[in-house]
């Protein structure tokens, strides 16, 4: 093992080490979640009002993280309102996964430092560490104390940071508990609103730090263990399209096809409808082709079936997106002509586009069908 692949000293699990406060709390919750439940359905019974309860703050808690503590704080890749911000920052707090503050630096220096040594929670300690196991430690003191500079002057953000285990506890556990009272059952709001959703909130959000370095495809490069994986998308409002996520972190969607599972895309889309969310930040369709084409292109080289009819194929796929784009930008300045000749300029241009298009679809949709053959090939060869 080389000195800087080696786990720092903060980094292992020592008594002195651990952070008795997270050890304690990640490891009791469970089990009290575990005995609490079935004693709560066997006395009670089923109630679908702490159902509902329960699926409210999972899904007010996790998309607090997901499109506040991560699309928004950390990335910046849209803006929000006063409002929205102070709804994540109260729901945030009550996913009891820190401040904005802790959270967001840890998460940038995960991207910084991804897979490596520095990484807060790097996959290349195992998957236990990566999910969990990073928090029953103390901070590493060589980062102790180093925040965001421009989130320690967020004046919101230092509040919540100020106030976080007051929020967490009231936001978390007591307004579920008094929501429960309301409908009659207050240990049911505590147990269904606070400590089982804590854990499941938990646990998805770890899952994105750990399975997704593990499980899943590599569209957009191999370059960090970043994984694609639907199930995990489906579990955390869209997170688990990570692999596009580590190429283009400053994009507001995870998700990029409309297909694909990212209700944290659409909230942000429809705060952005109701003008309470701008500036949503897209990475450029031709930017995220040329990562796909890197990529494939990488594993063709790799597997021995790169030559030059393919290179020829990414060539003509390139210059027909480049085209189109030329088109379309030709196409809207001739909409503002207003020129006799205007007419006849906007069909050859149109005639034209459609000619790009097909030649792009063309190319790769015979590129994409390459690239499943030759991967079709390597599996049955690696049985």
């Amino acid at each position: 093992m080389s000195e800087n692949s080696k786990p720092s000293h903060a980094s292992q699990f020592t008594f002195r080490n651990l952070n008795w406060i997270n050890a304690s709390f990640l490891t009791l919750a469970p089990l009290l979640v575990v005995i609490s439940l079935p004693v709560h359905l066997y006395k009670y019974g089923f109630d679908w009002r702490l159902i509902a309860l329960f699926l409210f703050y999972y899904m007010a808690t996790g998309v607090s993280i997901t499109a506040g503590y991560h699309r928004l704080f950390s990335h910046r890749s849209y803006d929000a309102s006063k409002f929205i911000k102070i709804l994540y920052l109260l729901f945030g707090a009550a996913a009891l996964e820190g401040s904005v503050l802790k959270w967001c630096t840890d998460h940038r220096r995960h991207h910084k430092f991804v897979d490596t040594e520095d990484d807060p929670y790097t996959i290349k300690r195992g998957f236990f560490y990566a999910h969990i196991g990073w928090v029953y430690l103390k901070e590493d003191p060589k980062y102790a104390g180093v925040r965001a500079a421009d989130l320690a002057n967020d004046p919101l953000v230092r509040w919540q940071n100020d106030n976080y285990f007051a929020i967490a506890i009231l936001v978390g556990f007591l307004l579920p508990t008094l929501i429960g009272f309301l409908i009659g059952s207050p240990w049911g709001g505590l147990i269904f609103g606070g400590f089982l959703r804590v854990v499941v909130t938990h646990h998805c959000t770890f899952f994105i730090n750990s399975l997704c370095h593990m499980w899943g495809s590599q569209p957009y490069g191999d370059k960090t263990t970043a994984r694609d994986n639907f199930v995990l998308a489906f579990l955390t409002y869209g997170e688990g399209y990570h692999n596009f996520h580590h190429r283009f972190e400053g994009d507001f969607r995870n998700g990029l096809r409309w297909y694909q599972w990212d209700p944290t895309k659409w909230w942000i889309q429809t705060l952005s409808a109701f003008s309470l969310a701008r500036n949503l930040r897209k990475i450029s369709e031709s930017e995220i082709l040329k990562a796909r084409l890197v990529a494939d292109e990488t594993k063709l080289i790799q597997w021995g079936f790169y030559d030059d009819s393919l290179r020829e194929l990414k060539k003509t796929i390139e210059e027909s997106q480049k085209k189109i784009f030329q088109f379309k930008a030709r196409y809207k300045e001739l909409k503002s002509d207003i020129t006799i000749q205007r007419d006849v300029k906007i069909q050859e241009i149109r005639y034209e586009l459609e000619k790009a298009r097909a030649e792009f679809n063309l190319a790769l949709q015979q590129w994409r069908r390459l690239c499943r053959a030759y991967s079709e090939q390597v599996a049955i060869q690696a049985l």
